[in-house]
């Protein structure tokens, strides 16, 4: 994995490498407006995770996952650390969970 210093860094080498789709976060699944798709956590994987930390507010913290469809939807989600996370599934925590 690359190291970047900043998310927007980061979403524009993603896009460059085919992560040109952005999704949102629901509590059971991850949509793409522009397509009208809908991706449950057994139908993607995360490909890559980067976290970026606010230099002025230690509680600006974000997360950036690369992730990929079974059939090679390619796209990014981008969420805060932990502010979804009671409102989603058990499948959709356990798929987006990054240990490191």
């Amino acid at each position: 994995m690359k190291n970047y210093d900043t998310l927007s860094e980061a979403l524009n080498d993603l896009k460059t490498r085919g992560y040109s789709n952005d999704f949102n976060l629901k509590p059971h699944c991850i949509e793409c407006p522009a397509h009208k798709l809908e991706l449950y956590p057994e139908q993607f994987e995360v490909k890559e995770v980067y976290r970026f930390e606010g230099m002025s507010n230690p509680d600006d913290n974000s997360i950036l996952y690369a992730i990929e469809s079974k059939d090679g939807f390619k796209g990014v989600l981008v969420d805060a650390y932990g502010v979804y996370a009671e409102s989603l599934t058990e499948e959709m925590i356990r798929k987006l969970k990054v240990v490191r």
